[in-house]
């Protein structure tokens, strides 16, 4: 997992992500799935860019069924973007880096 990337749990959802000051993208994942590994690097690269503007985390969906289904995850890998505890965005299948980053400068803005 990489450094600006933060795993995190049903239990950790809400402190980590709903009552964070920044907005969070989760990745939404499981460990079997094969267009998540593909993905999870692109992740981790705008984890890096969007460092100390946009917070990053990843949930096993296999691990924290509940989170994944009060947010409605049918398929993987879905990429939620949270802002003010609220999800403000939705991405659901492998997605290119521009694409990801497009959806995240329409949240948080293109200065960052």
């Amino acid at each position: 997992m990489a450094a600006n990337v933060t795993e995190v749990t049903d239990q950790e959802f809400e402190a980590s992500v709903i009552k964070s000051e920044l907005p969070v993208l989760v990745d939404f994942w499981a460990p079997w799935c094969g267009p998540c590994r593909a993905i999870a690097p692109i992740v981790e690269e705008l984890a890096g860019e969007y460092q100390g503007k946009v917070g990053f985390a990843k949930l096993n969906t296999d691990d924290n069924q509940r989170t994944a289904m009060k947010y409605g995850i049918m398929a993987i890998p879905t990429l939620l973007l949270f802002r003010g505890g609220n999800e403000v965005a939705r991405v659901t299948g492998v997605q290119s880096k521009q694409a990801l980053k497009k959806a995240i400068d329409g949240v948080v803005g293109a200065a960052v």
